[in-house]
C-alpha cells in the first residue's frame, strides 16, 4: 500500500482487527520509508447496488457519501465519531438487506433521518433542510413541529403513571420517629427545675407571679 505521507510503496502491518460486526478488516500498517502510520480497511466486494438520484440518473452506492452527510449534520455537535461510524453501517447493512440492484435516493435519506432523530435534534433537523432542500421558514417550523409531537408522548405517558408523593415526614413525625426526643426538654425540667425558666423569649421561662 503507498504511504500517504512520503508516496513509497513499502510497508507493513502492524495491528489487525475486524470492524463493522466482522463486515470489514481494520489494518492499522507503518511505512518502511518515513516511519509514518496509517489505516486501511478491507471489504468484500459485493455486486454494484445503483442509487436513482432525484433526476432519474443512477450511480454506484457510496456509504462515504453518507458518513459525508452525517459528518455535516452532525458537525459541532457533542456526538463521538464512533457513533457516526456506527450509524452508517448499520444503514448500509438494511440497505443491502432490503434492495438487490436499485435503490432511491430518498429512500437512503429517510433511513439517514430516522437514525439521527434518535441521536441528535438538531442534527436532524441540518439533514432534514439539506436532503428535503428547505426554501422557506414554513418548512423549519413543520420539522420541529414534528420533533414536538414525538416528545409529546413521552409526557403524555408518564401523566398516566400516579405521581409518587414525597416520603417526608413533618416536624411531628419525624420527632415521633426519634425515641425519646419529644420527652427530652420535658426530663431536663424535672431534673433541674427552675433552669428553663432563665432562657429569654421562652413561654415556659415566664415566672409565675
Amino acid at each position: 500500500m503507498r504511504c500517504p505521507y512520503c508516496k513509497q510503496d513499502s510497508d507493513k502491518v502492524v495491528d489487525t482487527r475486524s470492524v463493522d460486526e466482522a463486515w470489514a478488516t481494520r489494518r492499522r500498517r507503518e511505512c518502511l520509508q518515513c516511519g509514518g502510520r496509517f489505516t486501511t480497511y478491507e471489504r468484500v466486494e459485493e455486486s454494484p447496488l445503483k442509487v436513482i438520484k432525484k433526476n432519474g440518473a443512477r450511480v454506484p452506492f457510496d456509504r462515504a457519501k453518507i458518513r459525508m452527510g452525517m459528518e455535516r449534520a452532525c458537525g459541532n455537535l457533542p456526538i463521538p465519531a464512533e457513533t457516526v461510524d456506527n450509524t452508517v453501517t448499520l444503514i448500509e447493512n438494511e440497505i443491502f438487506s432490503k434492495y438487490d440492484r436499485e435503490v432511491s435516493s430518498r429512500a437512503i435519506g429517510e433511513l439517514v433521518m430516522r437514525e439521527l432523530a434518535a441521536i441528535n435534534k438538531v442534527a436532524y433537523v441540518r439533514f432534514a433542510s439539506v436532503y428535503r432542500e428547505f426554501q422557506e421558514v414554513g418548512e423549519f417550523y413543520n420539522v420541529l413541529r414534528e420533533i414536538g409531537d414525538r416528545e409529546s408522548e413521552r409526557p403524555a405517558a408518564a401523566q398516566a403513571e400516579p405521581e409518587a408523593k414525597p416520603a417526608v415526614a413533618d416536624d411531628n413525625r419525624r420527632d415521633e420517629a426519634i425515641p425519646g426526643k419529644r420527652r427530652t426538654r420535658r426530663g431536663a425540667k424535672e431534673k433541674h427545675p427552675g433552669l428553663f425558666d432563665t432562657l429569654p423569649g421562652d413561654a415556659s421561662g415566664q415566672t409565675q407571679q
